[in-house]
């Protein structure tokens, strides 16, 4: 990324900016303000998350804020209550007081001297979650927003669940904010309270994985906060953004087609980061596409951003399946609308072993599979930080365990928009079942590159609401869904559709192993194709490559170190995937201020016991500045039996090598059809 020194606004940084609340809480912000905004005001922009303004997000938000700064915008990073220095305690995701908060903050900013009344919000997963949902809240001063890797349904597509099935990532993000909201505010700005606030979120904060698991289903819980439960609420303009290896790329297209005001969908073949940071790439140069919009809706000035396609997205052209892949190959096309009237829905009979072509007859006769455990051990993660590595790796191990159907040598190219479905005809043995649905391009050398999957918790076959436990040997008519994706396959390719019954560790197993049947005469792949549009994706804005301000200095004190293992013990017929993130730890200079990160997981099985499937994750933070040395140590353990999940957990706080807080959790929390 370039980085940029000279901006049209000189700016000046406020290291903290404390925000009152109307109970008397403060929250704790850092702010960028155009040094002439008090004689001519500007527009604000907010980013509103729990993730530590002060170091932990601190290079980002340099980069970020100090160029919307440099362009003309105030703007804070502001900490959620129970946070970073802000006061108070974090117990949970996206909760009301938490809404009712941030609703205070624009309130407030927007009375400020230097700010002229009109505000915006961005931000990234937790940011862009909550500023769709303060949108549909309609504050007064807030005009736009910009929303990243987020949702408009909770439970349908965020970390905790897909199709019903319980998600790995679950127990990995819980393990994360267990340690995050333990660590302690900096003394340098709270003074001697520090040690009072830090043992009240050690005693606090509560491990939400807990909360997570007894909502197993799509209940009141999980709508609060969905904008999908009335779309109309969110009248302001919104620019969604996401990548196809994140775990968020679906609601891009819902907002696209159920929001009625000005919005703009943006998806390119990221993780989860944003676009000028994003891997794979290309990165582009966001952060002036995002000048751009708040020019647009913040200034009312003629940016031309409002004449763009209503969806820009990175068509991705075959690649080998690396986990490691640094660049993917595709190019940039449009659509002025979403649905798309060059999307056409083209359906393919799946017959023995086959994909038929389009219009091809059905086949006829039942085909059966029944997974080990081990399909799921090459599937990367849901939410993809490119960082492990965590990217899908050649799928043909996970296909020896898996029902397969192989398309022909494609003699033209295919290209694909938007969300693949399939429809099967089944039956199973258990009350119980998932099914994993994975679509891949199988290239001339047969490796086979995973494009994009769908799970479904068979009970949750009539909706999320309500699940409906199955009746073994009857057979149902289900529809799964695959992650919508822009891909396109060349001549000599084939598509591959992979059927499992487990796809573990990303999804919990099933309670019980599962045989599966499928009626080839009423089974079938439904594909976007995409026609046409050349002309149109020629005439593409060419974004340009990624530019930022610039960071604060910092120092390496201890490289990262980042691993991504399939052990398989042979004797004991047990496999694991150890999964390592270790941010080594560095020095931010101005602070005089020292940060380590290291998180390890392990998910585990034994054969195919279902009963021996595991996850456990252990992770340590501290922060040090001269004498004043504080860590945070979590263990975390999730397993399960046919007809509970347990789990325990564990943090110890040490201010230098004294501990002086420890508590353990361990609760067991009943199997609701999942």
């Amino acid at each position: 990324m370039q980085t940029v020194h000279s901006f049209p606004h000189r700016v000046r940084t406020i290291e903290n900016l404390w925000i009152p609340l109307p109970d008397g809480t403060r929250l704790a912000a850092r702010a960028w303000i155009p040094e002439d905004a008090d004689d001519h005001p500007v527009p604000a922009i907010v980013e509103y998350i729990p993730y530590r303004k002060r170091e932990f997000t601190r290079l980002r938000d340099d980069v970020m804020h100090g160029w919307f700064a440099g362009h003309g915008y105030a703007c804070l990073r502001v900490d959620l209550r129970g946070s970073g220095e802000s006061d108070g305690l974090l117990t949970d995701e996206y909760l009301p007081r938490e809404l009712d908060d941030g609703e205070a903050v624009l309130a407030w900013i927007a009375e400020q001297p230097w700010c002229n009344g009109r505000t915006g919000m961005i931000g990234i997963s937790w940011g862009g979650f909550n500023g769709l949902q303060l949108a549909a809240r309609q504050p007064a001063s807030l005009k736009a927003i910009i929303t990243a890797c987020s949702t408009d349904d909770r439970y349908t597509d965020d970390i905790h669940y897909m199709g019903g099935c319980l998600l790995g990532d679950n127990l990995s993000w819980a393990s994360t904010m267990y340690s995050h909201t333990a660590l302690p505010p900096d003394p340098a700005i709270v003074g001697d309270r520090w040690r009072e606030m830090w043992h009240a979120r050690m005693e606090g904060s509560g491990f939400w994985l807990e909360q997570w698991l007894r909502h197993q289903h799509r209940d009141e819980y999980w709508r609060h906060g969905s904008i999908n439960e009335n779309y109309d609420r969110v009248q302001i303009p919104v620019m969604a953004i996401s990548g196809w290896a994140d775990g968020y790329s679906n609601a891009v297209f819902r907002l696209l087609e159920n929001l009625s005001g000005p919005r703009m969908g943006l998806i390119g073949p990221w993780g989860h980061k944003y676009p000028h940071q994003g891997r794979p790439g290309p990165t582009i140069d966001f952060l002036s596409e995002a000048v751009r919009w708040w020019d647009r809706w913040l200034k009312d000035t003629a940016s031309g951003i409002d004449a763009e396609p209503m969806l820009r997205a990175w068509m991705q052209d075959s690649a080998p399946p690396e986990p490691n892949l640094r660049t993917r190959p595709g190019r940039w096309v449009g659509e002025n609308a979403w649905p798309s009237p060059r999307i056409e829905h083209v359906s393919h009979p799946l017959l023995r072993g086959r994909v038929g072509g389009p219009g091809a007859p059905e086949g006829s006769g039942h085909l059966e599979v029944q997974s080990p455990l081990s399909v799921g051990l090459f599937a990367g993660r849901w939410a993809s930080f490119t960082a492990t590595p965590d990217l899908p790796h050649d799928q043909r191990e996970e296909d020896g365990g898996s029902l397969v159907f192989d398309s022909e040598p494609l003699t033209s190219p295919v290209e694909i928009l938007g969300a693949p479905m399939v429809r099967l005809r089944l039956a199973v043995d258990q009350p119980v079942a998932m099914v994993a649905v994975r679509l891949s391009d199988v290239a001339e050398n047969q490796e086979a590159t995973r494009v994009t999957y769908g799970l479904l918790n068979l009970t949750h076959r009539n909706g999320h609401g309500q699940p409906e436990p199955l009746e073994p040997g009857t057979f149902y008519t289900v529809r799964i869904q695959l992650n919508d994706i822009a891909q396109r396959f060349p001549v000599g390719h084939r598509l591959r559709v992979s059927l499992s019954t487990s796809y573990w560790p990303l999804a919990w197993p099933a309670p019980r192993p599962v045989k599966l049947t499928v009626d080839t005469a009423e089974s079938r792949l439904e594909l976007p194709i995409r026609r046409g549009g050349e002309a149109d994706d020629a005439a593409l804005r060419d974004p340009g490559p990624a530019r930022g301000a610039p960071e604060s200095e910092t120092e390496l004190l201890q490289p990262r170190d980042y691993g991504w293992t399939v052990l398989r013990d042979l004797a004991a017929d047990r496999s694991t995937l150890e999964v390592k993130k270790d941010e080594g730890a560095f020095r931010i200079s101005a602070l005089e201020l020292d940060m380590r990160i290291r998180t390890i997981e392990w998910y585990s099985h034994q054969g195919n016991d279902y009963g021996s499937v595991r996850g456990e994750t252990r992770s340590e933070r501290g922060l040090t500045r001269g004498d004043w040395a504080v860590h945070v140590h979590t263990r975390t353990v999730l397993t399960s039996d046919a007809t509970h999940f347990h789990l325990r957990a564990e943090l110890d706080g040490y201010e230098g090598d004294r501990r002086v807080h420890s508590h353990n959790i361990e609760r067991s929390i009943p199997r609701d059809l999942v």
